[in-house]
Formats: structure tokens, C-alpha cells, sequence
């Protein structure tokens, strides 16, 4: 057995990985359990990085998960600033950087993922940034300075959030979205308008169907960038922001001989091609019997169900994972909540509420509510997620009546469906 050993080992140390270590102990187990993490920080939440921390209202000690007493007390063995370069699967042993072996009886992989980069002229100046993690927050935020020009590649809800508050601060912001809307991998195209129109009246300008070529160093330095690329426009830039998707952190699983598609391929009880080895959180290709196919979602409720999945698994106690997603973004004085994927829907029902901005975009299929999306709306939400949840079928009619409270309407669709 080697120096270093824990029956259970965690690779990955965010939102999945600290997860499933306290749950292991909420479980009842008794084991060691060893949690090891690249960043040296404990498990923080991520989602504030490109929100509240960015602007700095909060600081790191707010955005930590769990307080250090947490793992100490669980007799959670952390290893902080700590890569793993290698899984040795018939020795059940990992390398870390340096050529340290650990020891494991049953593994975990949460090994989340990283920004995808462009592969294009110019992508190594300095003063293009991504956002994924603490260091990446350290980086970016001494260049918001009111006056300095932000060009932001990608209009998902990290390039959305990072402009709303960039913005806030006085820079002069400009986002670049290849597909011909905001949110369009993410949200229906009301949604995606509403976001447009919001962002343009605070003084983001936006460029859609737009691709970006490379990007031109400044004046003043050929290290540094000086603006980006588009076609033969070029947008002057003091900084950028790319923010163009997650690539899933796969390279260990592979190199050990896991199954792999778009994501390390698990089944519903998150377990990996290796009878040892589980795997959850961004990092996994999984089934979501909501949809009845497989996917990769990047979410904090999916790796906080996984890692519940994976501990009932270790512990004796299998639960198969069974969740709706569901997500939500921050971004002004706006609130999203969204339950359910907005795909293959055939029908879209508005409902106004009474809060300022405050409204609910119903998607429906053949009848059958399969998504929704909240803004400004979180009583909505909660009756919404369960219209999704129990793929019940709604009157449009009383969906888009904001008068009607939406409990009342969906005691009504549960009540029609029990008939």
C-alpha cells in the first residue's frame, strides 16, 4: 500500500467534490475519506465569481461552501494546490504533480471543467481573460476602471453577467455573440429578447451573428491587446473576456481507459465504466430520465445531486438520479430562475406578474409544460418547477393570466390530469 491512502479519494474540489466528501459522513461512513483539489482554496461557490465577487460586495470567506471546521470535524483529509496527473486503475493508485502516489479503495472524478479557449490569431495578448475560477476574479477585476473598454466574447449568462456588472462600473462594454441571439444555447427567444433589450437600455452594445477572427495587439505594447477582430472590423479593446462555453475536464478519465462521449460517460447511479471509479458533476455525460437521453449539464444543482447520488452509492444506500435541472443567473436587478430545458417545445405562453420587470415564459409540448423560465418571479418559480417536475399539461389560457395565482392553476392541471 502506498505512503498516502484513503478508501475513498476525491479528485475535484468544488460544488460536486466537497459535496459528496460531507455526505459520505452524513451517510454514516466511516472510512477516510482524502478530498484533493488543483486550487488551494476549500470548496467556494462559483457562481458569485462573475457576479457579487467580481464587483466586490462579497468577499472569498462569504463565498465559501463550508467553513474549514467542516472538513476538519468530518475528518476530511484536504489536499489543497494539489494536480493529479495520472490514474492507475489496476493498482487503484493516483499520481500527483511531483510523482506522489495515492491510494484508493473507490475513486471519485469531479474534475469539473475549464473555459474554452480560442484557437485564433493574437488569443496569447495579454489582457484577454476567462472566468472559472478565484485566481481568474484576481485577474480581471484591476482593469475595472470606468472609462476602459471591454469587449466580451460570448453571450451566454457568464458573458451576460460579467457586462452587467462591468457596466455598473462605469467601462464602456461590448459583447460579440456569434449566433443571432444572446442565450441562444440556453433560453427560447423571448427570453433571449427580453436580455437584449435589457442589457442595450443599461448601455451594452451587442453584435450578433458575429465571429471573431483573432485579435491586434495595442499601440503601445505588441504584448497586449489592443482590440478584436471581426471580419474587417476591428473593435478597440483595453481588455476581453472570453467566455464561450466549458470544455469538461476529461484528459484523466480517458488516459485511465473510461468510457467517454461528451463528458466521462456515467449511468444513473453515477458510476463510471471502472466498478471503482464515479464520476459526477460538469465533468459527466449522464442519463436524465426527464428527457429520457443522455446530457452534460453544467449546473450547481446537478453536481450537488450528483454528489448526493454518488454518496447513497457508496454507503450502501443506491438512489438513482432523478432531477429536473434547473438553473438561474443575476444579472442588474434581475432574477432568473429556470426549470426544465427549453427544446422541442411547440408553444410559448407569457405570464406578466406583478413585480417590477417580473414575468414567466411557459414552454409547452403538445400540451405539456417542459420548461419554464422566471424572472423577477420566484413564487412562480416554485409552482412553475412543479408543473415541470409532474410534466403535467396546462390550460394556455390560464397560464398567461396573470390575474389568476399560479397555484390555482396548477391545482387545476393536477386536478384535469387525475381526472
Amino acid at each position: 500500500m502506498p505512503e498516502n491512502y484513503a478508501d475513498i479519494v476525491i479528485i475535484g474540489a468544488s460544488h460536486a467534490g466537497g459535496e459528496v466528501a460531507v455526505r459520505l459522513r452524513q451517510n454514516g461512513f466511516k472510512g477516510s475519506i482524502a478530498l484533493i483539489g488543483a486550487e488551494t482554496q476549500l470548496p467556494y461557490n462559483r457562481p458569485p465569481l462573475s457576479k457579487a465577487f467580481l464587483a466586490g460586495e462579497i468577499s472569498l470567506d462569504q463565498i465559501m461552501i463550508r467553513p474549514p471546521v467542516t472538513y476538519e470535524n468530518a475528518d476530511i483529509t484536504w489536499h489543497g494546490g494539489s494536480t493529479v496527473t495520472a490514474i492507475d486503475t489496476a493498482a487503484h493508485e493516483i499520481t500527483l504533480a511531483g510523482g506522489t502516489c495515492f491510494g484508493y479503495r473507490k475513486l471519485v472524478l469531479a474534475t469539473g471543467g475549464r473555459p474554452r479557449h480560442l484557437n485564433i490569431p493574437g488569443a496569447d495578448l495579454a489582457g484577454i481573460h476567462t472566468l472559472r475560477n478565484v485566481e481568474d476574479v484576481e485577474k480581471l477585476r484591476p482593469d475595472f476602471i470606468a472609462g476602459k473598454r471591454l469587449v466580451i466574447v460570448g453571450g451566454g449568462y457568464i458573458g451576460l453577467e460579467v457586462a452587467a456588472v462591468a457596466v455598473k462600473h462605469g467601462l464602456d462594454v461590448e459583447i460579440v455573440e456569434f449566433a443571432p441571439r444572446v442565450l441562444a444555447r440556453v433560453a427560447g427567444p423571448q427570453l433571449s429578447a427580453f436580455y437584449e433589450a435589457a442589457h442595450r437600455a443599461a448601455g451594452v452594445k451587442i453584435r450578433l451573428s458575429t465571429g471573431v477572427d483573432g485579435f491586434v495587439a495595442a499601440a503601445t505594447s505588441a504584448k497586449i491587446v489592443g482590440g478584436v477582430l471581426c471580419g474587417d472590423i476591428s473593435l478597440p479593446a483595453d481588455l476581453v473576456l472570453v467566455a464561450v462555453g466549458l470544455v469538461p475536464n476529461t484528459e484523466l478519465a480517458a488516459e485511465a481507459g473510461l468510457a467517454i462521449g461528451n463528458g466521462v460517460i456515467v449511468d444513473e447511479f453515477c458510476q463510471t465504466s471502472d466498478p471503482d471509479i464515479l464520476a459526477i458533476g460538469d465533468c459527466t455525460e449522464h442519463p436524465l430520465p426527464f428527457l429520457g437521453r443522455r446530457v452534460r449539464l453544467e449546473s450547481v444543482p446537478n453536481a450537488l445531486e450528483q454528489a448526493r447520488v454518488a454518496a447513497s452509492v457508496l454507503t450502501g444506500q443506491p438512489s438513482a438520479y432523478n432531477a429536473v435541472p434547473w438553473f438561474w443567473s443575476d444579472q442588474f436587478d434581475l432574477k432568473l430562475q429556470a426549470v426544465g430545458l427549453s427544446q422541442g417545445y411547440d408553444q410559448v405562453i407569457t405570464r406578466t406578474t406583478k413585480a417590477a420587470n417580473g414575468f414567466v415564459a411557459f414552454y409547452l409540448e403538445k400540451g405539456r409544460v417542459i420548461a419554464a423560465d422566471c424572472v423577477n418571479a420566484p413564487a412562480d418559480f416554485m409552482q412553475a418547477k412543479r408543473l415541470v417536475t409532474e410534466k403535467q399539461f396546462a390550460d394556455p389560457v390560464l397560464l398567461a393570466d396573470g390575474t389568476i395565482p399560479l397555484k390555482d392553476v396548477v391545482a387545476a392541471a393536477a386536478k384535469t390530469q387525475m381526472a
